[in-house]
């Protein structure tokens, strides 16, 4: 039996996404690097893990691409619009990494981009759902899935740390 890695059914660098000021980011202009999603929000317990995503993305940032997914589904703890929650990530934490548009990462309108990212069906690997604000996801350099964490881990943690 094997146990190599499937590829995915969908390819993420395919999905659309757009930054906080509204304009698209080309998922694909990463190849090659290691991408990590956090669905974040500025109010929530996990909110102090902006600065170890920060020092994930100075570290890292050579290899790696972190990018935050506002969102407000998790006991509307992301209520802020755009300019709020920009000013929030860069006034409270000095986040230099890519924030998206704020999406909902679960549900009936659910981004596309969490539905490749929480379904064995498109990400060709496994299943899982968003259970809170701060789950992460990783990407290898060519846009395969490696794993999911939930919010308790740390960003600096070895078990996100040794697979970059």
């Amino acid at each position: 039996m094997s146990t190599s890695k499937k590829q995915p059914i969908e390819s993420i660098y395919n999905i659309a996404i757009n930054n906080l000021n509204g304009n698209a980011i080309n998922l694909a202009a990463f190849k090659g690097k290691k991408i990590l999603f956090v669905n974040v929000a500025s109010e929530c317990g996990f909110t102090p893990q902006y600065k170890d995503l920060q020092e994930l993305h100075t570290t890292y940032g050579e290899k790696l691409v972190v990018i935050g997914i506002p969102c407000n589904q998790f006991g509307e703890q992301e209520p802020g619009n755009a300019t709020e929650i920009q000013s929030f990530c860069s006034k409270n934490y000095g986040v230099e990494f890519i924030i998206t548009e704020k999406v909902d990462v679960k549900g009936e309108n659910q981004h596309p981009l969490y539905t490749w990212l929480t379904s064995k069906n498109k990400n060709g690997v496994k299943d899982s759902s968003v259970k809170w604000n701060f789950q992460k996801y990783l990407i290898d350099e060519n846009g395969n899935f490696i794993d999911f964490y939930y919010s308790i881990t740390n960003p600096l943690d070895t078990k996100i740390t040794s697979k970059i």
